[in-house]
């Protein structure tokens, strides 16, 4: 049997680039065709082929360079890793917590959008204060230049607490554990180093307890839709290598 998450398009598409690495037509130190052309002869969204770069960057077949592109380091052994697949889905019980980080964040803006509405509803003044607070922290961090994102999930935890639904809060919570334990994610955030698009989503963060103070379901959802529209797009435009002025402070 196989897993469900082994149908994740972007190990799919992982599959694919590398059959185009074993065509032939690459060797080691060879540039991979741009991402934009990648994703028209495959069919698939820009994000997905940038998901599947990033795995393929961590199983350590290809080199991203930062204004420059993605290169070929390795040349996958294909029958080697067809054993190897078979062998790791011989059991039913082994997990794998990898998920893409665009997947994850688009799976977010659905929920979280709908969870936001409920709790708009049911908020008390105590989660206020406390969403309050997370803002506060959020600025602090960024104003001392510190990378802490704890102060960001609890904001986003709070909002699925105050839906007063405990099994939308335990949903949540896993989404969290899938983001802070993902390579995947991890090796999106070492290709950014400009940090100071968090003004933004701290911007966002008071829309929303904005709209929760007010006690407005549809404005809690729409604020909370566009706030992870905007950390997709902002996170999507800052990880472009193909751009050939990309260096990290696109949006400074």
């Amino acid at each position: 049997m196989k897993h469900a998450n082994s149908n994740r398009p972007y190990k799919a598409i992982a599959e694919k680039i590398k059959e185009i690495l074993n065509s032939g037509n690459y060797h080691i130190n060879d540039r991979l065709m741009p991402e934009r052309e990648l994703a028209e002869n495959l069919g698939v969204s820009r994000s997905i082929v940038r998901e599947a770069i990033i795995m393929l960057e961590i199983q350590g077949y290809v080199e991203v360079k930062q204004g420059s592109g993605v290169y070929i380091i390795q040349l996958p052994n294909m029958e080697e890793e067809n054993d190897n697949s078979l062998k790791s889905e011989s059991s039913p019980f082994s997990m794998d917590i990898e998920c893409g980080p665009f997947e994850l964040l688009q799976a977010r803006q659905i929920l979280e959008s709908q969870i936001a509405s409920f709790a708009a509803i049911n908020i008390t003044k105590q989660e206020i204060v406390k969403l309050k607070e997370t803002i506060e922290e959020d600025k602090l961090n960024l104003g001392q230049h510190i990378e802490d994102y704890e102060a960001d999930e609890t904001f986003h935890l709070t909002i699925a607490e105050a839906s007063q639904n405990s099994i939308l809060v335990e949903t949540i919570k896993a989404l969290w554990l899938l983001r802070n334990k993902s390579e995947m994610w991890a090796q999106l955030h070492k290709r950014i180093l400009d940090k100071s698009y968090r003004t933004q989503w701290i911007d966002d963060h008071e829309k929303i307890l904005f709209a929760l103070q007010r006690r407005d379901p549809t404005g809690a959802r729409d604020a909370m839709w566009q706030h992870l529209e905007n950390v997709k797009q902002t996170l999507f435009k800052l990880s472009n290598v193909d751009d050939p002025e990309f260096d990290g402070f696109l949006f400074k």
